[in-house]
C-alpha cells in the first residue's frame, strides 16, 4: 500500500498563515501526528508527502528530523488539491497495487485505520472505500436568497473522511482523465466515481476530525490528551518519545 499525504492548503484559518501540515497540535505539527499514525499500519510500505511549494524545505526538514522511514519523497503540490494528489501519485514508487490518500489536516487517524480499510476494500470488490460518519444536524436546502427549499433526508448522508483507499491503477487513470475533462473534485472518491467505478462507503471514526479552524484545534487537543496513556507518556520524534 502506498500513501499520498496532501499537506498543501493554507492554514490561515488556524491563525498562522502557514501550510496546513506545519500547524501545531500539542507541540507537534499536524503532519507529524498524521504520518506517525499512517506508518503504524502494517500494509503501508511507502508514503509521499505533498506540500505547498513555499513549505517544501521546511516539510522535508520535518520529515527528516522525525525519522519517518516510510516517507520516500516530499513533493510540491499544484494549484488545486487534485493536481497536488496527482503529483504525489507520480512520485510513488512502482509496486504497491493499492493507494491511500490521507489529509495531513486529519492528525487523529487511528494507527490501524489503513489496515482495516484495506481489508474492507478487498472484501467489497469495489474500486475504492471511503470512511464516512452519519450527519447529525438537520440539513435544509436554501436558494440564492437563503430561503428554505426543504429538508434533506440526513439518513442518506455521510460526512466523508480520509484515508480513502483505491485500486492504484483505477485512481491513477481517474486522475489522468480529469484534466482533459476539466474535472476538479473535492476528493478522490468523486474522481473515481466520475470515471465510472464503484466506491463503497464504510463506517468512519467520529474522532478523525479535520483540523481547519481554531475550534477544531481545541477539540483535537482535548481528544489527543485523552488518548495519552497514564504516566504522561505520549508519542514524539525518535529519541524524544516519552515523558513530556
Amino acid at each position: 500500500m502506498g500513501v499520498v499525504v496532501p499537506a498543501a492548503p493554507s492554514a490561515g484559518r488556524l491563525g498562522d498563515g502557514g501550510a496546513t501540515g506545519l500547524a501545531s497540535l500539542a507541540g507537534r505539527p499536524l503532519l507529524a501526528h498524521a504520518v506517525e499514525a499512517l506508518e503504524a499500519n502494517r500494509c503501508v510500505t511507502v508514503m509521499v508527502v505533498v506540500c505547498h511549494p513555499d513549505a517544501l524545505e521546511a516539510t522535508a526538514k520535518l520529515v527528516a528530523e522525525e525519522g519517518f522511514a516510510k516517507v520516500v519523497a516530499v513533493v510540491a503540490g499544484g494549484p488545486t488539491r487534485r493536481a497536488g494528489v496527482a503529483a504525489g501519485l507520480a512520485a510513488l514508487p512502482k509496486g504497491p497495487g493499492y493507494v491511500a490518500v490521507h489529509d495531513a489536516a486529519r492528525p487523529l487517524v487511528a494507527p490501524g485505520a489503513v489496515d482495516r480499510l484495506l481489508g474492507q476494500l478487498l472484501e467489497s470488490g469495489a474500486a475504492g472505500v471511503v470512511p464516512g460518519v452519519p450527519v447529525v444536524d438537520t440539513i435544509r436546502r436554501v436558494d440564492a436568497g437563503q430561503r428554505s427549499t426543504g429538508l434533506v433526508a440526513r439518513e442518506q448522508l455521510r460526512g466523508l473522511q480520509t484515508p480513502q483507499l483505491f485500486v492504484r491503477e483505477v485512481l491513477e487513470a481517474a486522475h489522468r482523465l480529469a484534466p482533459a475533462g476539466g474535472i476538479e473534485a473535492a476528493d478522490e472518491a468523486a474522481l473515481v466515481e466520475r470515471a465510472g467505478h464503484r466506491v463503497q462507503v464504510v463506517p468512519g471514526d467520529p474522532e478523525n476530525l479535520k483540523v481547519i479552524t481554531p475550534l477544531d484545534l481545541a477539540v483535537a487537543e482535548t481528544l489527543l490528551a485523552r488518548r495519552r496513556p497514564a504516566g504522561g507518556l505520549e508519542p514524539g520524534p525518535p529519541g524524544e518519545r516519552g515523558l513530556r
